[in-house]
């Protein structure tokens, strides 16, 4: 049967495989372009909502008072909330629309991030921050799930690298805005910011993203159990599961104290951090998509390898770095961005393809589980290794850049078997 509509064509792989060909109107590529803007916009209210906790790290810890155990908990307890919703989400997910499923995460964790503005010490926040990756760790796994089932394997490598760009943005534009509005006001600026964006973006969503339910179409394999064994009685489902969070592990084990380390250890000012992630961000705002593309053109196996590979240099240089200049310490920061960042694309492109579109909702949704998860162990195992001296600098930071090169390597053997579908 024929699509009768933009929005079926736009859901159907086939179609927009057609597309290309001139079989359907060219009008389906602005459509889809302007679906990955939507998911991209998204995408960077989530990124930005997590990553200005970390250049704000100096100032929570001295606020609050806090030591570097309890910063690192409160960035992984984010990760945790998410990874445990997500796990549970799994089951349910595949069963709505992605539309309403993406409405309705997004929603909460708008409400969440109003909540974190206005937590009134460090235990408020801590729950808020619970509350906000409950929502947000589903609603990343929605968005891939929606690239998945929206965009032809011919242009997902692309497509992916797109919606990834929000990092960039987050970094370019979002963090330093963020502490921005938190120099004139206070750390509370950034959320009540990220809130009214988020409403923003939402009110986008309902216009533009069409509704999918072309997965609603297996009703007969919804049962939690015979759900379970299919993703996980996968061998290849397994593989990339333990791919991507060895990924995460490895990155996120270094990024929650880049700040901290930066203005403990390397002597940077506070006011000078939003040029770590101006930079950085402004570079991966242009390797994301070209990496994107290399890897639809190149293989995204052999692009994912190689680039995890160099990421190991500025993982080593960065939690090596002695006292120095700025610009220095901008460059190895905005390389590291790259190069870990730049992992992702493919990583996510190959992980994406290897799982079967009927079960791509709950895959991505216990995917998303199990990385958050990761990462919030990450964070954790991070904080339990450095230290602080008396004369407060951090302590230990190279041996966590060891653990991370050596889970990168794992990554890269995991990705050699990862088989797809």
């Amino acid at each position: 049967m024929k699509p009768k509509n933009t929005e079926e064509v736009l859901q159907s792989t086939a179609a927009t495989d057609l597309a290309d060909l001139g079989a359907v109107p060219h009008h389906v590529h602005k459509r889809e372009l302007a679906l990955l803007l939507v998911l991209a916009g998204i995408q960077f209210t989530h990124i930005m909502d997590y990553m200005v906790m970390m250049p704000l790290g100096p100032q929570f810890m001295r606020l609050f008072d806090i030591s570097p155990q309890q910063f690192a908990l409160l960035v992984s307890i984010y990760t945790f909330s998410a990874g445990v919703c997500g796990f549970f989400a799994a089951f349910v997910i595949d069963k709505f629309d992605r539309k309403s499923a993406l409405m309705f995460l997004y929603g909460g964790f708008a409400l969440a991030t109003l909540f974190c503005a206005l937590a009134p010490g460090y235990e408020w926040l801590l729950a808020a921050r619970a509350v906000a990756g409950a929502f947000g760790g589903v609603m990343g796994a929605v968005v891939y799930a929606i690239i998945g089932d929206a965009i032809p394997e011919s242009r997902r490598g692309a497509a992916t690298g797109t919606v990834m760009s929000a990092f960039s943005i987050a970094a370019v534009a979002g963090v330093p805005t963020g502490l921005f509005l938190a120099t004139l006001s206070d750390w509370r600026a950034p959320f009540y910011f990220l809130t009214v964006v988020s409403g923003l973006i939402l009110i986008a969503v309902w216009y533009i993203v069409p509704a999918q339910r072309r997965h609603l179409e297996h009703k007969r394999e919804r049962n939690p159990l015979k759900q379970l064994h299919a993703i996980f009685f996968n061998r290849t489902h397994l593989t990339a599961f333990l791919m991507f969070a060895t990924l995460m592990f490895a990155g996120f084990s270094v990024i929650p104290f880049i700040s901290p380390y930066m203005v403990a250890n390397v002597g940077m000012k506070e006011s000078e951090l939003p040029y770590l992630y101006f930079f950085g961000g402004l570079a991966t705002f242009f390797s994301s998509r070209l990496i994107g593309k290399l890897a639809d053109k190149q293989g995204k196996r052999k692009i994912f390898a190689m680039i995890a590979v160099a990421s190991i240099i500025p993982i080593m240089l960065l939690t090596h770095f002695p006292k120095t200049s700025v610009v220095w310490a901008v460059a190895v920061t905005a390389l590291f961005m790259v190069l870990v960042s730049g992992r992702l694309v493919p990583a996510m492109a190959l992980i994406n393809s290897s799982v079967e579109p009927r079960l791509r909702g709950s895959f991505m949704s216990f995917n998303s589980a199990i990385q958050q998860i990761a990462t919030g162990f990450a964070s954790l195992m991070a904080g339990a290794i450095i230290g602080e001296s008396a004369s407060g600098e951090l302590l230990n930071y190279g041996t966590v850049g060891i653990v991370a090169s050596l889970a990168t390597l794992v990554a890269i053997y995991f990705s050699s078997r990862l088989g797809q579908h």
